[in-house]
């Protein structure tokens, strides 16, 4: 038993093998419906919710006091669904709220830059550089919301258990590089590592109530 967090940049195929690694596994995958959760349980339009993830920083510069309960309650309905383990978790943050868990097997993963905008052009039927740019804002945005959420550059492999650029690989190899590595004894759930979950929850409840 144990919990896999997919941390990936955007139109890196992460979402998809988030789904595939917990078919295999047997696990629950779980993304954006934290949002969902969190909107239903706190009576907050999930679109508040996403602004707060997905807008500049400094939008919500502005709303210190709101930002931080609204990042609370989003924090507060994902950790209670990972108490359950046997979860593999994609979508807008999150990974780094149970970075301190030793049962959490944080996965990054990344994929070529060309890869990347081949892709949008097709989609979007546009040009080279508006992909380019359309991506090169993604990340940036991305990477502005870690440094303002956690204080950490979500991009150091430093804080993942692993890094996969997806460029040479097959999906079924990579799907089996996580799976080899959540089987392992290193990432097995155990009492005292559930115990720092539930403390988590504890926590986080009470800042929210």
């Amino acid at each position: 038993m144990s919990i896999i967090t997919i941390s990936r940049g955007s139109y890196s195929r992460g979402a998809e093998i988030a789904g595939f690694v917990a078919q295999r596994l047997g696990y629950q995958c779980l993304d954006r419906t934290v949002l969902i959760e969190a909107s239903k349980e706190f009576n907050i339009p999930e679109v508040k919710l996403i602004q707060v993830l997905e807008d500049p920083p400094s939008f919500f510069e502005r709303f210190t006091k709101m930002k931080k309960y609204y990042i609370a309650y989003i924090q507060s309905a994902l950790v209670n669904n990972l108490r359950a383990d046997n979860i593999v978790y994609h979508g807008l943050a999150g990974h780094f709220f149970v970075k301190d868990i030793p049962h959490v097997l944080k996965v990054r993963i990344i994929a070529d830059m060309e890869y990347r905008i081949r892709f949008v052009m097709e989609r979007d039927n546009t040009s080279r550089g508006n992909a380019s740019n359309f991506l090169e804002k993604i990340d940036t945005s991305r990477k502005e919301w870690g440094q303002h959420l956690y204080g950490l550059n979500i991009e150091d492999p430093i804080h993942y258990d692993i890094v996969i650029n997806t460029e040479n690989l097959s999906l079924e190899a990579v799907v089996n590089v996580i799976c080899t590595m959540a089987n392992s004894k290193q990432f097995q759930t155990t009492p005292a590592s559930q115990k720092k979950m539930e403390d988590l929850t504890s926590s986080i409840k009470a800042s929210v109530s």
